[in-house]
Order: C-alpha cells, then structure tokens, then sequence
C-alpha cells in the first residue's frame, strides 16, 4: 500500500504533494508527506522494530540513509522508539541514556548478559533482555519452569544503585509464572503446605500454600514501579495469560491445564481481587505479580517511552515524522507504538508517514489514525520471504523518495 492521505478538502490536501487518498501506480514514484513541494528539510525518524527482520535502530538507519543520498543538506533525527516490548531499552540508549550493563539468570536460570537504562534515579528494564524468548537457549522451550527470577535480579541491582523509579517494560516473555520469580529475587518466599522453599518456574505454583514478604528488598517501600505493556489481558480464563500466551512459549495441552491451575492458585494466595485487573496477564502474569505485591501502575507502553524520552523535544523544527513496525494492522490501532508517535507529532502540527512492511489498514483508517501518507514494502517486494529479507534495501529506496520529493533541500 502507498498512498498520500488527508483529511483536508477533497482537492487540496495540505501536508502532501499529490491529490489526497491518490494511490501511486508505481511504489517507485511515491509521493510522501512534506510541508513544502521541496520536501521535508528536518525529518524525525521514530519507528518500532520489524519484528524477525530489522531492529528499531535499523529500519531508521536504512530510512536515513536513502534520505540522505537524494537529499544531503537535510537534518535527519533517528529516533527508534519501542512500545514496552523488545528494543525497549535501545529506545532509551538512544535517546541518551545511560548504558548499565550486568549478567542475570536468563528465562532457564543461565546466567547471560543483559544491560538496562538508567538516567538520575529513574531505570529502564525490559523484561524480554533478562527472561524473554530470545534468551533462551538454543530456543528451546521450557514452558513449566521458565522464570523470571533474573527480572527480580536486574530490579535489585537497580534499587542497589540509587534507582527509585522502576520502569518494567513487559513484553517477549518466555514464561507463565506470574511474576513468582521475580518477587523470589527481590526476597519473597513462597512455601509450600510443609513450609519448604518453592523453586521457581510456574509449575512450583501449584503447591504454594504461604508467602512471607519479610524479606522483600527494603528500598522497594520507597521506589515507584510502572509496567510499560499494551498488553491488558487478565491473568486468568479465556483471555488470560496461560488461554492467550503460554502456547507461544511452547506448552502443549497438558501444560495448559497445569499452568492454569498455578496461576489460580497463586492468585488466591496472593491477591485474588487483583487477578482480573486489566493487564495482570501481561508477561505471563509478570503484570500480577507486581501490580500485586510490588503496588505496580501499568500504564501504555508507547505513552511511557514518548515521556520519558521527551519525544515533544526531539520535534521541534521537524516538518515530517517517519514512524511505522513491520505489520500496520487493527492491533496496531489499539495502543502501538507508531500510532502513539503518529498522536503526538499531529499534536504538534506535524505530519507523519507510516512505513510498514505490510499494511492491512483501509485508506479510510490509517487517515482517522492521523498518517498523511503511506508505504507498504510489500508493494515494492511481493515475495514476503524476499521483502523480509531484503527490508532494510526497501526501506532506503523509500527513504530516497522522502528525500527526492522535491530536491530543494540539496
């Protein structure tokens, strides 16, 4: 899909230089979104990742350099931003933040390297870089006793360190143990009808019969947690964490039924009234857990990124935004991170375009979205092997086209 939209007259559109809602026949001479016929002097380049093809930082990367072939006097700001999930915090590196690097039990207890980020007393963690999918190893599955015990073990050295506002991004999770593991390394004990010590993963739930919050880290009285996800599931049923998520991280029937029966029995122990709140699912109920016994405040993830971040700051002067993720669908109306930049640059008076890999949004709902323009590399590469493949070489011809639209800027 490569059009120019507006939701001006239907004869003049104001940010585009083609007839608004014009369809481009050719993705090579597709007219993009610029304040002047001479194309956009300052662009901001803000998108997410294209998930199993490029990074956050790579897609703008790839953008930036096809801009900057046809247009080499042009001001380019990559911006990669992230939604809570994975590349949360490469947003924030590089935005500037510090750089805090550690080793933590992955999803399976080995010990792998991670890193988090860090600025004054605010820390950024992502789940999915201590206890995601990707760490584990060989990718291999353990859906019964993964954990996320190394989350605990990253939020502890954080708090170590002066941090007392905790920022969690959830997402890319590769267990079902609702947060048990993480409360477990920041001093929870979790005992069975005997009294003895359960181990972690989710399966250990169905026996937990006390929990003692003794020995819960002391500057967690003090530090203010918020859990950046889109995710807003309830912990259990049919739109829980186990009937939603636990099959992608490899359980099969049987597992299902025993997973579902720990988190209920976890969630009766621990707070039963916190079970159904929307996003105790998120992360395999990660989102329970510390909404739960940590006093956590879950919040939109792309909301959280923008903020902190001070996204409004990096626009000034822009004349066009570029944001996008590799599938522009109806799940990414509901709370993903291109529409949250698409809201607050429009905000700011400033149009935006979405590059996707694929987009399966109608005209009629990227312009109630707020995109001025629109480009699908599956218009330029048909093959979905070949685009993804092939994305970031996609995504510099599109960039040459933002830049070539106008050649006043070199």
């Amino acid at each position: 899909m490569s059009e120019t939209l507006s939701g001006a007259s239907p004869s003049v559109c104001p940010v585009c230089v083609s007839p608004p809602y014009g369809r481009v026949a050719k993705a090579e001479t597709v007219h993009t979104v610029g304040v002047t016929q001479q194309g956009p002097h300052r662009v901001v380049l803000a998108p997410d990742k294209f998930k199993g093809s490029l990074t956050a930082a790579e897609v703008a990367a790839a953008l930036a350099r096809g801009i900057a072939r046809t247009a080499p006097s042009a001001h380019i700001h990559q911006l990669p931003i992230a939604d809570g999930g994975d590349g949360t915090v490469a947003a924030f590196l590089a935005a500037g933040w510090n750089r805090v690097a550690l080793h933590a039990p992955g999803p399976t207890g080995r010990p792998a390297p991670t890193v988090y980020a860090r600025r004054a007393d605010t820390a950024v963690i992502e789940l999915a870089a201590v206890v995601g999918l990707s760490k584990l190893r060989g990718g291999q599955h353990d859906p019964l006793h993964a954990n996320t015990y190394g989350l605990g073990v990253v939020i502890a050295h954080a708090l170590d360190h002066g941090a007392r506002e905790i920022v969690l991004g959830l997402g890319g999770s590769a267990s079902t143990d609702g947060g048990a593991g993480m409360l477990q390394a920041l001093g929870l004990r979790i005992l069975d009808a005997e009294g003895h010590e359960l181990p972690s993963g989710g399966v250990s739930l169905r026996h937990a019969a006390e929990v003692d919050r003794t020995g819960l880290h002391p500057a967690l009285a003090r530090a203010r947690i918020t859990l950046a996800s889109d995710v807003d599931n309830p912990l259990l049923g049919p739109t829980g964490a186990v009937a939603v998520y636990a099959r992608q991280k490899g359980a099969g029937p049987d597992d299902l039924a025993i997973l579902e029966a720990a988190l209920t029995n976890w969630a009766r122990l621990v707070a039963p009234e916190q079970a159904a709140r929307p996003g105790a699912g998120a992360a395999g109920g990660t989102g329970f857990g510390a909404m739960a016994v940590l006093g956590a405040s879950p919040r939109p993830g792309i909301e959280v990124v923008l903020d902190l971040i001070d996204f409004s700051a990096h626009l000034t002067n822009a004349d066009l935004v570029v944001t996008g993720e590799g599938s522009l669908d109806t799940q990414s109306l509901h709370g993903k991170a291109p529409i949250g930049v698409c809201h607050a640059a429009r905000a700011a008076g400033i149009p935006v375009m979405a590059v996707a890999g694929r987009i399966r949004l109608s005209r009629a709902q990227l312009q109630a979205a707020g995109f001025a323009a629109s480009q699908a590399l599956s218009d330029l590469e048909s093959n979905p092997s070949r685009c993804m493949a092939n994305a970031a070489d996609l995504l510099e011809r599109v960039g040459k086209q933002i830049g070539a639209n106008g050649t006043g800027l070199g």
